[in-house]
């Protein structure tokens, strides 16, 4: 991540494979495509508005799982976290645990996901979800068995059941985005909190 402050009205250089805009200049393009200036200052949409259609389109998704979901958002929240853990994607792990802090979900919670297979303080829900999402990073898809276990888990709520699927789709999109583009953190963010530990990759 960058190490000092930037002008407002430059062009950011940093570790990203694709420069990071100005924050003026991706405030004015968030506004022109109806993007909130908060998601515009992130270092993922200073560089996904390079192209607003792109942009758009993920805060589309960010706005409907985050704010419209179904899901309950602390097995939404476990999941991502199982995501960045899995995908070694620093971004996606340093935000989220962020997020689901300010959700209340508890640090054993979040800290279980790297190990949740061992971590005997999980549920049929809570394990039910992380086997559909370490399958679909694996396989590409839930197996039958651990669908049965989300249908039982999630009490066959078709919404949630679908959402479910969606969620680990789109942030497994958002892995994929952050370290291909090699996102980098923002400003005064320590990477892996809360300990530093990062996982293992082969």
């Amino acid at each position: 991540a960058p190490t000092s402050a930037q002008p407002e009205g430059s062009t950011v250089s940093s570790q990203s494979r694709v420069d990071m805009l100005a924050l003026t200049d991706a405030r004015e393009r968030a506004a022109q495509c109806g993007i909130p200036d908060a998601m515009a200052e992130l270092s993922v949409f200073r560089i996904a508005l390079h192209q607003p259609p792109v942009a758009v389109a993920l805060h589309g998704m960010l706005e409907a799982l985050l704010w419209k979901g179904a899901l309950d958002a602390r097995l939404r929240e476990l999941i991502i976290m199982r995501i960045g853990w899995v995908t070694d994607s620093v971004y996606e792990w340093t935000q989220h645990w962020r997020v689901a802090r300010l959700l209340d979900v508890p640090e054993r919670d979040l800290l279980g996901v790297r190990d949740w297979q061992n971590a005997g303080h999980f549920g049929e829900a809570e394990r039910a979800v992380l086997a559909a999402t370490d399958e679909t990073l694996r396989d590409g898809t839930i197996s039958d068995e651990t669908w049965a276990e989300c249908q039982r888990a999630l009490h066959g709520d078709p919404a949630v059941l679908v959402e479910l699927v969606a969620a680990i789709g789109n942030w497994r999109l958002f892995s994929a985005l952050l370290r291909s583009l090699h996102v980098p953190l923002e400003d005064g963010l320590e990477g892996w909190p809360p300990d530093g530990v990062r996982p293992s990759v082969d």
